[in-house]
Parts: C-alpha cells; sequence; structure tokens
C-alpha cells in the first residue's frame, strides 16, 4: 500500500511539473508571436513549441478530468468552466473596449477570445466524454482521431465555440483520460530518457534550419483543409501525419519533465491563474508598443527569461488568495436540489 501511494504521488508531480512547464510555453509562445514574421530563431522556436504544448496540455487536462468526470463533480467542474469562460470572454472584451479602443468590438459568447477557446473545447471534451463513457477505450480512441480528420473537411467557421480545436484536439484528450497514467508509467529512464531529450532539442534545431516547411495553422487546429489550400479528398492524411508528429514532439518532450516533487510542483497548482491572467498581460504589452523596439533576435532570450517570471509570479499563492473569487467562483450558490427549490418555492 504504501509502494502504490508512492508511485501514485510521484505520478501527480510529474503531472504537476508538466503543466507549469506547458504554461510556461503557453506564454512564451503568446508572447513570440509578434515577433515570428520579423526573425527566423523566433518562427522556430515558435513552431517547436506548437508541436508538443497543445497536445501535451489538453493530455494533461484530459488526465485530470479522470479525478471529476462523473457525478456531483463532475457537474460541478462543467459548471465552473462555464462561469469562467463567461466572465473572462466578458473581462477581455471590456478591456479591448474601454483600453485598446478596438473598432468594430462586441462582445460575442460564440466568438472565444483568443486563448479563452480552451475553456469553450475542454467544457466540450468533457461533455463528449460523459457521453461515450461506455465506450471501450479504444473505440472512444479510434472515434475520436476520426471526429478530428473529419472536422477539417467542414465548411463551417472553426472559431465558432471553438469548433474545429475541440474536435481536432479530443484525442489528445481520450488519451490524457484513458491512457495517462499508463503513458507515465511506461516513460524511459536513464540512457533512453537522455537521447529522448537530445532528440527533443534537435527537433528545435532541424527546424530552426527550415527542416518544417508547415503552415502554422495545422499546429493550431482552427482552419478547415480547404483553408490550409488543400482541397484534395486525401487531405485529412496531412491531419494524420500532423498527429503523429505532435505525439512524437509530445513523447521526446516528456524527457525534459522532473518527477520530483518540488517548488516547481507547487507552482503547477495554480496554472489556471497564470492561463487566464497572462493574456492581459501579453495584450498590454502588444498594445505598448515596446515589440517595436525588439530589432534583433537577441531578444529571444530575454523573452523567455521575463515569460517565465511572469508565470511563476501568477502562479504565487498571493495571486490566487486575490483572484480566486472570479477564477475559482463558488458555484455552490448555482446547486441545488429538488429538495431546496421545492422549500423555496412554498
Amino acid at each position: 500500500m504504501k509502494n502504490q501511494t508512492l508511485i501514485r504521488d510521484d505520478q501527480e508531480s510529474f503531472f504537476y511539473n508538466l503543466r507549469f512547464m506547458l504554461i510556461v510555453c503557453v506564454l512564451t509562445g503568446n508572447a513570440l508571436e509578434p515577433l515570428i514574421t520579423r526573425f527566423a530563431g523566433a518562427e522556430a522556436l515558435f513552431l517547436w513549441i506548437y508541436t508538443f504544448h497543445m497536445p501535451l496540455f489538453v493530455w494533461v487536462t484530459g488526465y485530470f478530468a479522470t479525478h471529476s468526470l462523473q457525478g456531483a463533480s463532475g457537474r460541478n467542474v462543467l459548471k465552473q468552466i462555464a462561469l469562467q469562460y463567461v466572465l473572462f470572454q466578458s473581462l477581455y472584451a471590456l478591456m479591448d473596449f474601454t483600453v485598446f479602443h478596438t473598432p468594430h468590438m462586441r462582445l460575442s459568447f460564440f466568438a472565444p477570445y483568443l486563448l479563452l477557446w480552451f475553456l469553450a473545447s475542454h467544457f466540450c471534451w468533457r461533455l463528449l466524454l460523459r457521453l461515450t463513457i461506455s465506450w471501450k477505450p479504444i473505440y472512444r480512441l479510434i472515434g475520436s482521431i476520426a471526429l478530428g480528420v473529419i472536422a477539417g473537411y467542414l465548411p463551417i467557421d472553426g472559431f465558432w465555440l471553438s469548433f474545429s480545436r475541440t474536435f481536432v484536439f479530443l484525442p489528445f484528450f481520450v488519451i490524457g483520460y484513458d491512457y495517462g497514467a499508463t503513458i507515465r508509467s511506461r516513460l524511459l529512464s536513464g540512457w533512453g530518457r537522455k537521447t529522448a531529450a537530445i532528440l527533443s532539442a534537435a527537433l528545435l534545431v532541424w527546424i530552426g534550419y527550415g527542416g518544417l516547411n508547415i503552415s502554422t495553422g495545422w499546429l493550431l487546429g482552427s482552419m478547415t483543409y480547404a483553408e490550409l489550400g488543400h482541397h484534395e479528398w486525401y487531405a485529412g492524411i496531412f491531419r494524420v501525419g500532423v498527429y503523429l508528429l505532435e505525439i512524437a514532439s509530445a513523447a521526446l518532450f516528456l524527457a525534459w519533465v522532473p518527477s520530483l516533487t518540488s517548488r516547481l510542483t507547487d507552482l503547477g497548482r495554480r496554472t489556471l491563474y497564470v492561463f487566464l491572467l497572462h493574456g492581459f498581460l501579453v495584450r498590454l504589452a502588444i498594445w505598448s508598443g515596446v515589440y517595436s523596439y525588439m530589432g534583433n533576435s537577441a531578444y529571444i532570450p530575454v523573452i523567455l527569461v521575463i515569460a517565465i517570471l511572469f508565470a511563476v509570479t501568477l502562479a504565487l499563492p498571493a495571486v490566487r488568495h486575490t483572484f480566486k473569487p472570479i477564477i475559482e467562483p463558488d458555484i455552490s450558490r448555482f446547486s441545488f436540489n429538488r429538495h431546496e427549490v421545492f422549500k423555496r418555492s412554498a
């Protein structure tokens, strides 16, 4: 029993460590985006990050969903995601209207604001898993891959409630939910892990030398095949190829993730705060015009360091204490059983 507890704690620490490393990648990717058309180094780092960070973030989210998918806890998580989405969609729209004076700006809950696509998709992933919970895991995985491939053929605006990304990244959520613990237990150690880490770095170098000639639209998962310039009937094969690239890159990146419980683990427990708040910082940085002073690729390491500092700061307990009412709202007030409703109506 003691050994099982240690294994479980080690596994939980691994996933929390991974989650914080990924949120740093999210922040770095968003901070680099204004520079990718100006500096090849920024584009290479951006592409490398996007080959693994969104698939892995969805994967780790699927893993943690195993604790709260069904029952009252599952319903409460869905309510909390919905509240977070409505609130932050409104806050980001308000910032655009009051601070940035964005022309033709209008609030719409059907078009997720930038990073908020993840909340909309997370809500849908949970619903889809609840609907298919009686399926065998292998059938759920096959079905999710099929939906991810088919989604690219449909002439539907992929930004509408994050329709495209929901289905494109669904397989990674399913893998995290059904196979996350199994995959973690089978990761290589020793020389195998060191080799994987070296190959992950080599992939970055290869991309830097122009080895990955691919549109970022494939990695973002928000565009149809036609929008990506592929009208062939077999365009879905390219998505399968992208899936294989993402799985390979993600598997290699996992070699960088420590398993020991540490300060990193504690920060990984509060990544939701980094995720929802960092968008304000990135938008303010772009609006301030600071990017116009970045004249060469030497600023890329500076952005990386700042991204890490921002991530650590936003994951501090003090930030959670301050913003918990809006980021983790008390959903108990929205939970009523039939007896309470009857008593109140009487």
